[in-house]
């Protein structure tokens, strides 16, 4: 077996022409690995080369992946991806994997951009104050869950008031409103997290409804799946197209 031109291509698009290091000691595996992941499976549909890598990096993230992640956000770099979008991933990561999982791959993040002379720290990219982020939180909550999701969540016991307030001024207020990515790509990252984590059935359900109510459709977040599945193998990905499967039952 040889690997094939479309693979090929794709490698040195990617890759701007470098090596695999596995190539010499793993040649065979390198072979079946690319002529899968950079013919078949980036030929399997229309998913644009920025969407595709902005996937694979929240993939990576939530399979802590990390020695791949610094292998390919280069590659998402040449293909497209901003630093200020890489950045963004990274960040959004912390509110579902917490700082000891991301910790290594912010600092991953930091050096390859260095490498590539990106000075940091980067501009900017937060749009709420500290007295106005639970306000605009909740009204991002509201677009991407919907207004009874929110009101749901407000009728939490006492107890439990707290989860709902950091929701709205942390998950949603700090991190969902900055700028970089769109509501819409926010919520594919989200679902690349949870889908890689895995055992994540009824947050990843969730999130997949959230997708359809920003705009990411069925046959989007499959094409989604079907460019991570290289990085987070079958098992993953067929709980993925379960839930989403599952969560196309109540719209139809």
């Amino acid at each position: 077996m040889a690997i094939t031109k479309n693979a090929k291509e794709y490698q040195n698009k990617m890759l701007a022409g470098a090596e695999p290091e596995l190539l010499v000691t793993d040649p065979e595996f390198i072979e079946l690995f690319a002529n899968f992941a950079f013919d078949e499976v980036v030929n399997q549909d229309d998913l644009d080369d920025r969407t595709r890598f902005l996937a694979i990096l929240a993939s990576l993230l939530g399979c802590h992946g990390l020695d791949e992640y610094k292998q390919m956000l280069p590659a998402a770099l040449n293909m497209g991806v901003t630093p200020v979008e890489a950045k963004e991933i990274v960040y959004q990561s912390v509110v579902f994997l917490g700082i000891a999982r991301v910790f290594p791959f912010l600092k991953a993040t930091n050096e390859v951009l260095r490498a590539r002379g990106v000075k940091l720290p980067l501009a900017s990219q937060s749009t709420t104050t500290r007295e106005g982020r639970e306000a605009a939180g909740e009204k991002t909550w509201a677009e991407v869950f919907g207004e009874s999701a929110a009101e749901f969540c407000k009728a939490a016991p006492k107890e439990l008031q707290h989860f709902r307030k950091w929701l709205a001024d942390n998950c949603f207020g700090d991190i969902y409103t900055r700028k970089g990515l769109t509501l819409a790509e926010r919520e594919m990252v989200a679902f690349c997290i949870l889908a890689a984590r895995g055992g994540e059935d009824l947050q990843l359900t969730s999130h997949v409804n959230a997708n359809f109510e920003v705009g990411n459709d069925r046959l989007f977040l499959i094409k989604v799946v079907s460019q991570c599945l290289p990085y987070i193998g079958y098992a993953s990905a067929i709980d993925a197209i379960a839930s989403i499967e599952k969560a196309s039952e109540k719209i139809v």
